[in-house]
């Protein structure tokens, strides 16, 4: 599968500590990520990510682009739903083209360990019956 990774930078470190936990089940699937959260994770697990610009210079927008051609099928997207934020309304243009992708999204470690234990198990291949085309 490929996997999107985005942190806030407020959720930076979290972003580590959980690939870091999951680095075994990560490293099974194609990974990219916005650039600084790309090289943090890539230098603490070893894992290989295709890094895109940082977010405020367009990465996000990259990975959206990659989530409207359907080359994403699961984003992982720790936000930060306290600080008020200027790049906002492009966050809530990503998490609209998951919607409209049927990309499953997590913006929360809770809901991004379930995703990663349903993967592990193999619970995601549901997108091969709904696009049998991918």
């Amino acid at each position: 599968m490929n996997i999107a990774l985005i942190a806030h930078d407020s959720k930076k470190e979290l972003m580590v500590q959980f690939c870091i936990a999951y680095c075994g089940v990560l490293s099974r699937h194609n990974l990219c990520a916005t650039g600084t959260t790309g090289k943090l994770v890539g230098e603490a697990t070893g894992l290989k990510i295709q890094r895109y610009l940082s977010g405020p210079q367009g990465g996000d927008q990259q990975i959206a682009s990659r989530i409207s051609c359907n080359e994403i099928d699961l984003l992982l997207f720790f936000r930060d739903p306290i600080s008020a934020a200027p790049h906002e309304p492009k966050d809530m243009n990503l998490l609209r083209l998951c919607d409209v992708h049927n990309i499953p999204v997590a913006t929360n470690i809770a809901t991004a360990e379930a995703l990663i234990h349903s993967l592990e198990r193999g619970d995601l291949d549901w997108r091969d019956i709904v696009n049998p085309t991918r």
